[in-house]
């Protein structure tokens, strides 16, 4: 027996050459404008860590401490990013509004993400650096808003840190009550949420218009890379907030307060970028009627080649 036994239903499912071959489960939940539910799939309120997609609720808890980047530097506080030139220069930047440089940062050391910035530090001998780690923007801005208040920054990833304690009193003001903290893969604290609040929250973020989504929105290619489903999502829907996690999570929304939230079980990310397109249908969006490629459901290949894809189920209205 675990705490998961009933709580995740079929979501996904891969084809292999006109055959099915796997099959995913996951728990889902989209709410309207209203703040109601309007669909879900598995337990909508089981608790999960949302991982990365906690993200924008950190960056909300920064700037309520006094946070203030200039442009749209707030998107890489709340980005997964690639680790290209552009990423780590944006981190670079928030670093230096406070007079600090990558040696502050304590996020744990990694490649990009996207291999062609990978290859190339390989191919100058570099090492994985806290720089290029995908985390490293919420780092940067957890530094900065240190400075601005006068916190120590050599422990600023401990829990009981001023930082930390603000921003889990942060999650819990904006309506996300925290069953949980744990320590994410990259040393941060990370909060378990029920996955309804998850939406929920998010909801309350696009509504507000705050400077995380405008931020967010204004620079989706800082928040993820150009061949992230998340950063092409918010391309091809203005005013759209959302944040991929690690381990299959997903949550988005609206300036009119529809939102989104699911865990893939399994934690498979494929399964998640095919759910990710049911969760907008459910709010309405016609994926059919966007301008451009959308992100579909990954693809399963055979000796290199497409031989089926990733499929999302639909979920109980």
């Amino acid at each position: 027996m675990t705490r998961f036994d009933g709580a995740f239903e079929p979501i996904a499912f891969s084809t292999r050459s006109g055959f099915d071959e796997s099959l995913y489960h996951g728990a889902a939940v989209a709410i309207g404008a209203d703040g109601t539910t309007i669909a879900s799939l598995g337990d909508p309120e089981i608790a999960v860590y949302p991982r990365s997609s906690l993200k924008p609720m950190q960056a909300t808890a920064m700037v309520e401490c006094g946070l203030e980047l200039p442009g749209d530097l707030l998107a890489i506080v709340c980005a997964s990013h690639d680790g290209t030139a552009m990423h780590t220069a944006a981190v670079l930047e928030v670093l230096a509004t406070v007079g600090l440089d990558e040696s502050a940062l304590r996020n744990t050391p990694s490649f990009a993400l996207e291999e062609a910035a990978r290859i190339d530090a390989e191919r100058r001998g570099e090492g994985p650096t806290a720089l290029h780690q995908n985390c490293s923007g919420k780092h940067a801005g957890m530094l900065a808003t240190c400075c601005i208040n006068g916190w120590p920054i050599e422990d600023y990833l401990n829990l009981e840190h001023p930082l930390q304690v603000a921003i889990t009193a942060s999650i819990e003001q904006h309506g996300a009550p925290v069953d949980h903290v744990g320590v994410d893969g990259c040393g941060a604290p990370t909060h378990a949420i029920g996955l309804a609040d998850l939406a929920r929250s998010f909801a309350s973020i696009a509504r507000s218009q705050s400077a995380v989504a405008q931020s967010m929105s204004a620079r989706p290619d800082l928040v993820g890379g150009r061949e992230r489903d998340v950063t092409r999502w918010m391309a091809a829907l203005p005013g759209l907030v959302m944040k991929d996690g690690a381990d299959g999570v997903m949550a988005g929304a609206f300036p009119d307060g529809r939102a989104f939230a699911l865990k893939i079980a399994s934690g498979v990310d494929g399964a998640r970028q095919a759910a990710t397109g049911q969760a907008l249908r459910a709010l309405g969006v016609d994926l059919d009627d966007l301008d451009g490629p959308v992100p579909a459901g990954p693809r399963v290949l055979g000796h290199g080649r497409e031989v089926g894809r990733i499929e999302a189920l639909p979920w109980t209205s």
